[in-house]
């Protein structure tokens, strides 16, 4: 072989030697990242980061669904109250007619003691003006 070809043989043999070597340690380096004993402490890692703004959220949920819980009660309270004032239409209905009975009884009252009261009057008028007989006495002759 000619020593050029033998140099370049050696370069190519040097370089996949480097480029199994390169290969070797990505691979011991993956190996080694993803480790269960090494996800256990990334996860342990990443829950003890996230935990205390975990249970703030969950405190402000807490919170939320308090006020939430609170408003329904009153719209529900609300609706009920709205239901049974358009139910209370046919009471209203009723209490407008017992009041023009009412009205129409204290008219008729009204014009009843008006004319009895002309008529008393009328009455006695005529009473006053007719001479009262006397009584007839029992005599005993």
């Amino acid at each position: 072989m000619k020593p050029e070809v033998a140099s370049g043989w050696k370069m190519e043999e040097q370089e996949m030697q480097l480029k199994v070597k390169k290969d070797k340690f990505t691979e011991s380096m993956y190996f080694l990242a993803n480790e269960p004993s090494l996800a256990l402490y990334r996860l342990q890692e990443h829950v003890r980061r996230s935990l205390p703004e975990l249970v703030q959220h969950k405190t402000d949920m807490q919170g939320v669904e308090e006020q939430c819980q609170g408003a329904i009660y009153t719209v529900e309270y609300a609706c009920s109250a709205v239901k049974s004032m358009s139910n209370s239409g046919a009471y209203f209905k009723n209490i407008e007619g017992l009041l023009r009975r009412a009205i129409s009884i204290k008219d008729q009252m009204s014009s009843l003691q008006s004319r009895s009261f002309s008529d008393v009057s009328v009455c006695y008028s005529s009473v006053v003006t007719q001479t009262v007989p006397e009584p007839p006495s029992f005599s005993s002759s």
